[in-house]
């Protein structure tokens, strides 16, 4: 589903990310980790298409993202669901309303949003908090909305870029269960994090970064940078 083949990023001739080479298979659970600096947000920039490789390419679902157009950029996306660390919520809109936004944008049946958003909203566990807005939401509630409206074109592939930095250890954890439930009914999740505790108590697969280099690639990999 994922490739990273043979790809490097300069900028102002600094490099970020030197010759990674990296496959996800389709419904895999990945952890990208390493210090800050380690080049992991460039490596999610190159993903969702924000930043185009120096080098080499990367395909997803075959697509060579450094050829598409910026015009059609918006319809790749939406096979992308991406969560940020912080939570970048409509704050005049209600947690229904955040989620329901992204399938309004897309022009999708008022029947199916409105049917859509109450099956998410479900899913994240905020069915009674659908009228709340931001502001009445504690962080981990926020994130969790920010996570379903990642969710509301029902992306094959959800990135999540340091979702925790902002939460607390119990918000941290309910955060991390839910990726791991949204993995186990079918979505592959590509997690950016620097969270030894977090990776080490996943038992996933973590790709190593350092210096933007992959430094280990295990199956059932450990935060050891």
């Amino acid at each position: 589903m994922i490739i990273f083949e043979k790809v490097s990023k300069i900028y102002n001739h600094c490099s970020a990310l030197e010759d990674i080479s990296i496959r996800v298979n389709p419904r895999e659970f990945v952890s990208i980790v390493g210090r800050s600096g380690a080049g992991k947000s460039t490596l999610v920039k190159l993903l969702i298409g924000e930043e185009y490789p120096t080098s080499g390419h990367i395909f997803v679902d075959r697509i060579d993202i450094a050829k598409i157009k910026p015009k059609l950029l918006p319809f790749y996306r939406r096979k992308i669901g991406i969560v940020f660390q912080d939570f970048k919520l409509l704050s005049f809109r209600t947690a229904f309303e955040n989620i329901a936004f992204a399938m309004e944008v897309a022009n999708l049946p008022h029947q199916k949003i409105k049917d859509d958003t109450l099956k998410i909203l479900r899913i994240i566990g905020l069915e009674n908090r659908q009228n709340n807005f931001p502001d009445q939401l504690s962080g981990g509630e926020k994130q969790r909305v920010a996570i379903g409206r990642a969710l509301a074109l029902k992306p094959e592939i959800l990135i999540a870029d340091e979702p925790t930095g902002n939460l607390d250890p119990i918000h941290t954890w309910d955060i991390i269960n839910l990726l791991v439930k949204i993995n186990e009914l079918g979505t592959t999740v590509v997690l950016a994090s620097h969270d030894k505790e977090i990776i080490n108590s996943l038992g996933k697969r973590v790709v190593s970064l350092d210096k933007g280099r992959v430094i280990r690639d295990e199956k059932e990999g450990r935060f050891i940078v």
